[in-house]
Formats: structure tokens, sequence, C-alpha cells
């Protein structure tokens, strides 16, 4: 089952974010989400645990918790949405001149 973890202290590393899951059960990966510029941590994370009972462990322990400074969100990862947004007023030409 794989977990968001949001909230995360910008100080936190995908090794330490494993152990912070490890303490409640397996863990397959854990990954902290970083800019690709600057490559700095962007406060959010994956966790991926295979054994989904102690995933709903992790998310009732873990959610809410001060770890590092800041207090954890924890829920289930969402599936990634095919339109990811975009647009606005300076996309997509549409036919103006400026």
């Amino acid at each position: 089952m794989k977990l968001y973890v949001g909230n995360l202290s910008y100080d936190m590393t995908d090794d330490s974010l494993r152990q912070a899951f490890a303490a409640i059960g397996k863990v397959d990966t854990a990954q902290v989400v970083k800019d690709m510029q600057t490559g700095r941590s962007k406060g959010f994370g994956f966790v991926e645990m295979p054994n989904a009972q102690e995933a709903q462990d992790a998310i009732a322990k873990l959610n809410g918790t001060e770890v590092m400074g800041r207090n954890l969100n924890v829920n289930e990862a969402r599936p990634k949405t095919e339109n990811r947004g975009g647009g606005g007023s300076y996309g997509g030409g549409g036919g103006r001149s400026w």
C-alpha cells in the first residue's frame, strides 16, 4: 500500500522517512520528493508498505505526530490523474498576439 506523507521537515531524508515507518512495519520504499532544479525537499513524500494492515496502523499512529518539529499528514496515496491542470492566462496561444 502506498502512503502519502505531507508536512515533512525540509531536513527529512529518504532514510529518516524509512526509519519513522519501519518502527511500525516493513517498508518497501520511502522517498522524499525533491525539486528537480534545486534538489531541495518539497515537504512531502511517499512510503510503500507491503502489508495493508501495517500501512493502516502507520496512518493511525503517525498522522498528526510530530517528527523533526513538524506534524505529519499521513494517508493513503491517491493515483496520479491524467489531467495535471495547466492552462492559465499565458498558456496555449489561442490566437492572441501579445
